[in-house]
């Protein structure tokens, strides 16, 4: 069940990107985004140590949702769902 919910979270992150990506059409936007998602995403957990996994899959959805990839996996990660 766990493995459903984490590609679906997956493809939530891919949908945020192209609402991202279309509605800014700046690829640097996109680029800061992410970037600033992987940093809030290593700073949770080596910092204040919740406890998610970091695989290629959960930074997958970082990289791709940015900052809302983040709460997408901090969600999935407190409801017990995956991660």
């Amino acid at each position: 069940m766990a493995v459903f919910v984490e590609w679906g979270a997956l493809v939530v992150a891919l949908v945020i990107v192209y609402i991202l990506f279309g509605a800014m059409k700046n690829i640097s936007y996109v680029i800061v985004n992410s970037i600033m998602g992987i940093i809030i995403f290593l700073i949770l957990n080596m910092v204040l140590k919740i406890g998610i996994a970091i695989n290629l899959l959960s930074i997958g959805i970082v990289a791709l949702g940015g900052t809302a990839g983040v709460i997408l996996v901090l969600i999935i990660h407190f409801m017990g769902l995956g991660f």
